[in-house]
């Protein structure tokens, strides 16, 4: 599986294909109305083409970030309309600025406003028409689990919120022994034990059977389940089903064998060089580029608070090596002079009202670019965590000193997929998505979660 193209559908590319034909469309018949056919003749039907696209690109660039390709945000049909509008008032006023400075590109006088009317009313009436065609069409792949621990009723409920992936879960099937299940939220429950796996499979019109080993292990009716396998029916283990969807790697129950015999985990001399290259030309290019805003950024600190600008803490990095990370102080001088090494809170009373806004921004950040350019870290990888708590989480969480197989990094998939958190448990979900990366470690990936990281500083959804 190719990770930069995870939780990727046909239903999702179906939506942003058809999304864009149409508004390319809308500005088209807009330049119709307007201009006429002669209109279009004179002022070249090429020409008109490529500014209809360059409307149609901006139009899909406000609508990514205004989370309209997120299917969980807009499964509101309100909050859908009002981002919508939202985002189309935001799409006229980028193309009013480009249009002042740069005329050439109008397609013609009141040709912008007809279109702007045409892509409202084509967009508002495709989505509710697509909305009609996924319930229509129903669920592309059926699922029958085998297990009923935490990590299949995780996959479970991920699978039930997110519809659009077109997944249903038929039930789950438990040990030797029924069982009960609390489902809540959810419609499927425990269909039987494993002795029922091959009449529910035909009952069910089941496509894949997902087993989770820690619950299946010695239980499972060999003999009926190769006949199955040779019939057709799909089976797979939950480590691999639970990553497939979700962008993570399940690390409840997982076995060291699943990570060594397991596809990716590899790092070729090309790609390690490649994201070299790429660290050093970001780094370099941001500091060049971005003084003027470091700058900026010092003195806003110096000026809030007192205690110094920067803010230096050691942190462990590449195969347990540590390292000192430098930042923009955010917290207070004496943030830890009473309590030592503490996790930062959400809303956390010592931030400052500066740091605040830089974190949101990552703007506190921006130090980390010479981190990056002396080469203790990456652009792209599993944040740094500080020596203390890393000897803490390492004896809770399994596999959690795998994180250091790579350079931690400025950004990481984890930190675009997951919300903020500071304990055991948001550690143990960030590392399930350290691993993914790790994994699918590649340029083109660290490529999307620069992109999506763009996107976070944009909403300023830092933390």
């Amino acid at each position: 599986m190719n990770a930069l193209f995870q939780g990727v559908t046909w239903r999702g590319v179906g939506l942003i294909v058809f999304e864009s034909t149409l508004i390319v469309g809308a500005v088209m018949l807009a330049a119709w109305l307007r201009l006429d056919l002669e209109g279009i003749r004179q002022e070249g039907p090429a020409l008109i083409w490529g500014k209809a696209l360059f409307v149609a690109a901006t139009c899909q660039l406000v609508f990514y970030f205004g989370e309209l390709y997120n299917l969980r945000v807009v499964s509101d049909r309100r909050e859908m309309f009002i981002r919508i509008l939202q985002a189309l008032g935001v799409t006229s006023l980028l193309l009013g600025v480009v249009y002042f400075w740069f005329p050439e590109l109008v397609i013609g006088r009141g040709v912008f406003m007809i279109a702007a009317f045409l892509v409202v009313l084509l967009v508002i009436g495709w989505r509710l028409a697509w909305e009609w065609l996924a319930r229509a069409v129903g669920p592309r792949e059926r699922l029958l689990i085998i297990g009923t621990n935490a990590a299949a009723i995780a996959l479970a409920r991920e699978l039930h919120e997110r519809r659009e992936l077109g997944v249903e879960i038929v039930g789950f099937v438990s040990g030797s022994r029924p069982v009960s299940l609390s489902l809540e939220g959810l419609t499927s429950g425990v269909l039987g034990t494993v002795d029922d796996i091959p009449a529910l499979v035909g009952t069910k019109n089941v496509d894949r059977v997902v087993v989770s080993l820690a619950d299946a292990r010695g239980k499972l009716p060999m003999d009926k389940l190769l006949e199955m396998k040779l019939a057709g029916v799909t089976f797979d283990h939950l480590a691999s089903v639970y990553e497939e969807y979700t962008g993570k790697i399940a690390v409840e129950n997982l076995r060291p064998s699943w990570l060594i015999f397991s596809s990716g985990f590899r790092q070729s001399v090309l790609v390690t060089a490649g994201k070299r290259a790429l660290d050093l030309a970001v780094a370099t290019i941001g500091m060049i580029l971005g003084s003027p805003l470091i700058l900026l950024t010092a003195a806003a600190v110096k000026l809030s608070s007192p205690g110094p600008v920067l803010y230096h803490q050691v942190r462990v990095g590449l195969n347990n090596k540590p390292f000192t990370i430098h930042k923009f102080r955010s917290m207070r001088a004496d943030a830890e002079s009473k309590t030592g090494a503490v996790w930062a809170q959400k809303n956390d009373v010592r931030i400052t009202l500066i740091g605040r806004f830089l974190r949101k921004t990552r703007l506190d950040e921006l130090p980390q670019l010479w981190n990056v350019f002396r080469g203790d870290m990456s652009l792209v990888g599993p944040r740094p965590e500080r020596p203390e708590f890393v000897a803490n989480l390492t004896q809770q969480i399994p596999f959690y000193g795998q994180r250091h197989a790579v350079k931690p990094g400025l950004t990481g998939w984890a930190q675009v997929s997951y919300t903020y958190g500071a304990s055991v448990e948001d550690a143990l979900e960030k590392l399930q998505y350290d691993l993914f990366y790790i994994k699918h470690l590649a340029i083109s990936l660290d490529l999307f979660i620069i992109f999506k990281t763009i996107k976070t500083v944009v909403l300023r959804r830092g933390t």
